[in-house]
């Protein structure tokens, strides 16, 4: 089965392009160079293997990922265009929807939940996907969520809740009160990618 990485500002014609049946739409992590990252890239692989067979894609959220993290905002605006597009031009699609880190964050920002809390000040702000849109996804997975160590996460905050997956591995200090900061850098490898994939196959 072929996964396709596309990343945005990567010129495209849009109409011509096949509707697949499922889409992955992720943000990655500080510092990744362009494209899903390797969580993303991890999920993907483990997700390929769970769809029995149906077509599957995959889009990479173009934003820096930098440092900066105002400009997480950009990674949710660019996310958010991406679903727009997909549920206008490709109904049956059923679109996933995910991130690691920084990336988690953006999709906070999507389902209308503060992505670090009201504690620690703000890392920009970008609308919520309108209900429509929201409606349009059919499974979200975030990894190493910042929003989770504040008490919000996606698992049960947020207009996703039901349908999302927040995996946190024990001692990361970014989703969890735990203090092992090399445990927010094994989320590529298992049992994480196929036990968020498990969950998403369940839902698409």
């Amino acid at each position: 089965m072929l996964i396709t990485p596309v990343l945005v500002g990567t010129p495209t014609a849009a109409a011509d392009e096949p509707c697949p049946d499922v889409e992955l739409v992720f943000a990655r992590g500080t510092g990744e160079p362009p494209g899903l990252g390797r969580v993303g890239d991890a999920l993907a692989t483990a997700l390929a293997l769970q769809l029995g067979g149906r077509s599957f894609d995959t889009y990479a959220v173009n934003y820096p990922a930098s440092y900066n993290f105002l400009s997480t905002q950009n990674g949710a605006n660019d996310a958010t265009a991406r679903i727009a597009d997909m549920a206008g031009r490709c109904p049956g699609t059923r679109i996933v929807l995910g991130g690691f880190s920084q990336g988690a964050s953006a999709v906070s920002m999507l389902a209308g939940v503060a992505p670090i809390g009201d504690r620690i000040g703000s890392i920009g702000s970008a609308p919520p996907l309108p209900p429509d849109l929201a409606g349009s996804v059919a499974a979200v997975a975030v990894f190493g969520n910042p929003g989770a160590r504040f008490g919000t996460p996606l698992s049960s905050a947020g207009q996703f809740a039901g349908r999302a997956i927040d995996v946190c591995s024990g001692g990361d200090p970014i989703c969890s009160a735990g203090r092992d900061r090399s445990a927010h850098s094994n989320y590529e490898l298992p049992p994480y990618p196929g036990q968020a994939a498990g969950f998403i196959a369940g839902l698409v």
